[in-house]
This record gives structure tokens, C-alpha cells and sequence, in this order.
């Protein structure tokens, strides 16, 4: 298990993909807030809207929810959104439980879900 957070990066047009890979949880001596940061330096730069893949986060606490409905409403607050793609089981069981799966819209397909940002901004 990873003790830390990585995450990769690419652009799909104006799309930021984000692939945060490890544990997404606000604990003692965790670089977690790394993704937050990244989102926040790419809206800086004027990136607004983006796509967490969530395929290889082991594990999400209350912290890291609380982090990602933070960054959306940011997002949300400069004209983008954050969309949540492939959640594990266990993440896609959380976000139920939370209703946040009402607050995300959460895909499957990738292909899908850059095609549901508006028109040009995924190429």
C-alpha cells in the first residue's frame, strides 16, 4: 500500500485528467493535499474544468469527500467542474452512502465523460 499520494497529469483540450494513484485520506503526515494544490495551481492557470480518475485510488476518507466537494464548488465558482471517472467499488459505495453521487456527475467512460464538458473543451 502506498503511503502517499501520485498523481498524473495530461490535458484533453481544456480538460485537465487528473489520475490520482494511492490514498486519497488527510492524515499526520500525508502529502494528500497535493491534489487539492495541483487543482488549484491548474484553475490559477486558468484550467477550469477536470476529470478525476479514480481506478487506482486505494482508499478515500471523509477528509479527502471533503476536499474534492471543496475543489468542485472552486471550480464551479470560476465557470468549470470536476467530473469523477471509473471509482472503485468501495468509492462508488461512499459516494452513495454520502448522496455525493448527486453532487458529481461520475462516469464509466472516459470518452464519455470528456464529452460531457461543454463543447470545446474536450478534444
Amino acid at each position: 500500500m502506498r503511503a502517499y499520494m501520485e498523481i498524473h497529469e495530461r490535458a484533453a483540450g481544456a480538460v485537465t485528467v487528473l489520475q490520482p494513484v494511492g490514498r486519497l485520506v488527510l492524515s499526520e503526515g500525508s502529502r494528500d493535499s497535493l491534489l487539492k494544490d495541483m487543482i488549484c495551481a491548474r484553475m490559477t492557470e486558468g484550467r477550469r474544468h477536470f476529470l478525476l480518475d479514480l481506478a487506482q485510488v486505494s482508499q478515500i476518507d471523509t477528509s479527502g469527500l471533503t476536499m474534492l466537494v471543496a475543489a468542485h464548488m472552486a471550480a464551479v465558482k470560476r465557470g468549470g467542474q470536476i467530473k469523477l471517472l471509473h471509482p472503485t467499488k468501495r468509492i462508488h459505495e461512499l459516494l452513495s452512502v454520502t448522496k455525493l453521487n448527486t453532487f458529481f456527475e461520475v462516469f464509466d467512460s472516459e470518452e464519455s465523460a470528456l464529452r460531457s464538458f461543454p463543447p470545446g473543451a474536450a478534444v
